[in-house]
């Protein structure tokens, strides 16, 4: 990846929050890097480097700033726009892929080499795919060293650290100073502790509509699912290692999250999750900036700056979702989805009883956090097991239903945010009762892409007419072009004019 130099350095001058993400500050003369913004006096311009990663940034030697925390800055929005290669593998790193799969892991779901993948990274990056899934461990124990009384050996295990020698090393290396140092500096911040309960802040680039972002939750939520309470959105998570639930509370330049976890290993693709269903990756200024320039959206976007698109936490349940809802209201798929999820007997979320330690070990000795049992959504497997009165739909969306199920539980179809958009989408619109409505709609909320526009859709159709644009379909369609590369947002903007 290309850094401009005056760009870079002109953003660091001005403490620019925007650029947070986008690149890390190396200072030679410190040894360390930093976020952009960070409120350290401007080094000296014969003094920095700047890098597009921080494993770029730590493989230079450099430690990690303990005033700007760059570790925790957002995430650079060019992994939701871009779906090439190194987009794809950016998010299956940060989803956990290679803790669980290793680098052959990841090189097989991106049908390439190890060879090609780590030459690739590198050149884009900074950085290979070890490299950058080391710097995200480090993330995950410092969150874990910080917020939770756990001994050392189990931090290191649950974030995905082969070795207590490996897990001390990293730590020192990245941060400067030992793991019980660490924890002894921020030790007064420490969160509620709990069985399995962490504490952390998602940052996100300002400006974020909360409200919006809640209003769309709250009315699509589901009994046992996901629901909003005041200020909170509250949802049960399906995780690599187990269950656990969540609730995410939008403040002041972050979003408070409050992880349950059954497995602790599974913070870091929890917190990817997280981040990916309120889109706190994205650029505001950017998105604004271009549907700003369309006198009928203006207004909007001057009333209502930072609106982002919900996402997906799931996407084989984003694509359930989808499917039952083709021509029917909000109001209506709700019921039918409820009745779904009532059919199949769930067990209780396992993170309601005591947390299991990397090792599977039991820590009943923690004090005890019931959470409100909310779930995860049916795996494709445990919707192929619910019978036919259970579905309460006409046969041929059911049977839509269980072909999707077939297809993603024997692998054929990858739903995940690391799948090949264009072959994900050729391969949707192969299965029947998925036309081309489904197949948007999934690859806006499910698979990130920016750049989508529904414009058969009646409440986008709806929006549009109340905003005095065209609201025919074909014409819709082609005035929208003066919204790429961010049609998703636009379209966000038309469901709320409606």
């Amino acid at each position: 990846m290309e850094m401009d130099f005056e760009r870079c350095y002109r953003a660091v001058d001005s403490r620019d929050q925007r650029f947070d993400g986008w690149f890390y500050t190396g200072v030679t003369s410190t040894g360390i890097y930093c976020r952009p913004s960070c409120p350290a006096t401007t080094p000296k311009r014969q003094n920095v480097r700047f890098f597009p990663s921080a494993a770029a940034a730590q493989g230079a030697g450099l430690r990690a700033c303990r005033r700007c925390r760059p570790d925790a800055a957002p995430g650079s929005p060019q992994w939701d726009v871009r779906a090439d290669v190194v987009g794809r593998a950016m998010r299956l790193i940060a989803d956990g892929v290679v803790d669980r799969d290793g680098i052959p892991g990841l090189a097989a779901r991106l049908g390439y080499t190890e060879r090609h993948l780590h030459r690739m990274l590198r050149a884009e990056m900074g950085a290979g795919p070890l490299a950058l899934a080391r710097a995200q461990r480090a993330q995950t124990a410092r969150i874990l060293i910080e917020t939770t009384g756990l001994g050392m050996a189990e931090i290191a295990f649950a974030a995905g650290f082969g070795s207590v020698r490996q897990f001390n090393d990293t730590v020192r290396e990245v941060y400067g100073i030992s793991p019980s140092e660490l924890r002894t500096a921020r030790g007064r911040h420490r969160g509620p502790i709990g069985a399995g309960t962490i504490t952390l802040r998602l940052a996100y680039r300002p400006p974020l509509h909360a409200r919006a972002l809640l209003d769309f939750l709250a009315v699509r939520a589901l009994p046992g699912l996901d629901e909003v309470r005041d200020t909170t959105y509250h949802r049960g998570l399906r995780l690599p290692h187990g269950a656990g639930e969540v609730a995410l509370t939008p403040a002041d330049g972050h979003v408070v999250a409050t992880l349950r976890l059954a497995d602790l290993r599974d913070l870091a693709p929890a917190v990817a999750r997280c981040r990916r269903l309120l889109d706190l990756d994205a650029d505001p200024a950017a998105v604004d900036a271009t549907l700003a320039e369309d006198p009928a959206l203006a207004p909007a976007v001057a009333a209502e700056p930072g609106i982002r698109v919900p996402r997906a936490v799931d996407g084989f349940e984003m694509a359930v979702r989808a499917i039952i809802g083709q021509q029917i209201s909000v109001t209506s798929a709700r019921t039918t989805l409820t009745r779904l999820l009532a059919a199949h007997d769930h067990p209780r979320n396992p993170a309601d009883h005591e947390v299991a330690g990397p090792d599977g070990a039991q820590t009943p000795d923690q004090p005890h956090d019931h959470g409100s049992g909310l779930r995860g959504f049916l795996s494709a497997e445990e919707l192929l097991g619910v019978p036919d009165a259970g579905f309460g739909m006409p046969v041929g969306r059911r049977e839509s239903l269980r072909t999707l199920a077939r297809a993603v539980a024997d692998g054929s179809l990858d739903l995940e945010p690391g799948g090949d958009r264009e072959e994900t989408g050729r391969r949707l619109l192969a299965l029947p009762g998925i036309g081309p409505w489904t197949a948007g709609y999934l690859a806006m909320r499910a698979f990130g892409d920016p750049d989508v526009l529904l414009p058969t859709d009646l409440a986008v159709r709806r929006g549009a007419a109340a905003l005095g644009l065209p609201d025919d379909p074909k014409t819709l369609d082609s005035y929208a072009d003066r919204w790429r590369p961010w049609r998703s947002y636009a379209t966000i903007r038309l469901w709320r004019a409606a």
